[in-house]
């Protein structure tokens, strides 16, 4: 394994076996208690202290149990002792090899890739860029390569990580550089002007600067090029409605900050969205390799919608909805922004996408974000969703499918 920079490598370094994002979420998510997980990690961390997979997967722990300042503690630890990790395949003789190249970030920061594997016949091996500290050697053989960092949790990280693939001996999914296109000022740039697309003209502004003009209310056009009340704005980090807020005039600006202590936001315009009958819908949809797969459709008669807070769950109503839309997504929603979807999969350059994003009342796709990282999983109760179970299976067969073809397309070239 050759690298295209001058890195400093760590001789010899071992691969630690960790449980995994998924399986510890999955367990949670059942029922099982966390505490006796994490028992059994700290024991283990204990009397092995140079098993950084443990200390990986006590990170995790702590993060699910709301930790989340203690797990990123002892995720640097366990980074410290160790950057190469193994998630095992579920079959004893895994036909493909899969190396994610990851951040240091929390547990939402990295692509949920071992949730899209899983069930698969593909081992995980996960490699953790640090910058500052070396890389591990040798680094296993693997059919394919898969950029899982995040574009605006780890810029440094992707730096280093665009360096260091440029003469990877095998093909790299999710380029660096293409994940870096989404942050959402720069997303904005990408995708406007594709026919039957919108996206919300997007900024990113200082405190002081919202300040200046909440005191002048004059030239928006200096902070947000084609901008209009409403403006929507939001911390840079923000995700799931944190701190998210409609501005209907400058004056809201200064009640909005004196609640916030954050010195980056974003400001954008406010699109109405609502169909005809009053109510917001949003759906979350991924392109694997070009291609649009259903993951969930929120409805809720608040334009500040994400799944969790549409209460999906207690409404039978909506859950028939979102089963039409998902038995029927190839020839409803996927075929009524067939070219809309064509362009932005070409635009991105990702072979691995999640759009979050609705339909204005006019027909045309709009586009509130896209993200690499976005968490896709099947972990909702069949009993209640049972629709859900056949549209994931689709999904992670997508991608496995994908992994397969890439490998594929290696091999041959290599021969």
């Amino acid at each position: 394994m050759s690298h295209s920079h001058d890195a400093s490598v760590a001789a010899d370094s071992p691969v630690h076996v960790r449980i995994g994002v998924a399986n510890l979420t999955r367990q949670a998510m059942m029922g099982v208690d966390i505490t006796g997980i994490a028992n059994g990690l700290i024991e283990e961390a204990t009397r092995n202290p140079d098993n950084a997979g443990a200390l990986m997967d006590l990170a995790i722990v702590a993060q699910l149990g709301g930790n989340q300042e203690a797990g990123l503690k002892i995720q640097n630890d366990a980074l410290e002792i160790g950057r190469l990790f193994r998630i095992p395949s579920q079959v004893a003789s895994p036909r493909l090899r899969v190396l994610a190249i990851a951040a240091a970030s929390d547990i939402g920061g990295n692509t949920p890739i071992d949730f899209l594997l899983h069930g698969s016949d593909i081992e995980l091996y996960m490699l953790y860029v640090v910058p500052g500290l070396p890389l591990p050697q040798p680094i296993p053989p693997h059919d394919v390569a898969v950029v899982v960092a995040s574009p605006d949790k780890a810029t440094a990280a992707l730096e280093e990580i665009e360096r260091m693939v440029q003469q990877w001996p095998c093909k790299v999914l999710n380029p660096p550089q293409n994940i870096a296109r989404q942050d959402r000022d720069r997303l904005f740039h990408v995708l406007q002007g594709i026919d039957g697309l919108r996206i919300p003209s997007t900024a990113r502004v200082t405190r002081q600067q919202l300040i200046d003009f909440a005191a002048t209310g004059a030239n928006l056009g200096a902070l947000l090029p084609d901008g209009a009340f409403p403006l929507i704005v939001r911390p840079t980090e923000s995700h799931a409605g944190r701190g998210l807020h409609k501005l209907d005039q400058p004056s809201d600006l200064v009640a909005y900050l004196e609640g916030r202590d954050e010195q980056h936001f974003f400001l954008s315009s406010y699109l109405h969205y609502a169909s005809a009958d009053g109510m917001f819908r949003k759906y979350r949809i991924v392109l694997i390799d070009g291609r649009p797969f259903a993951c969930h459709m929120a409805i809720s008669d608040q334009w500040k919608i994400w799944y969790l807070n549409a209460e999906m769950a207690e409404s039978a109503d909506k859950r028939a909805e979102e089963a039409v839309w998902m038995d029927s997504f190839d020839d409803g929603f996927a075929k009524r922004h067939e070219h809309a979807l064509a362009q932005l999969a070409s635009k991105l350059g990702l072979e691995y996408v999640a759009i979050d994003c609705a339909e204005l009342p006019d027909g045309r796709l709009l586009v509130f974000e896209t993200d690499n990282c976005s968490i896709v999983h099947d972990m909702d109760s069949p009993e209640i969703f049972p629709y859900k179970v056949p549209a994931m299976r689709k999904l992670f067969d997508a991608f496995v499918a994908m992994i397969g073809t890439y490998s594929a397309r290696v091999a041959t070239r290599a021969a």
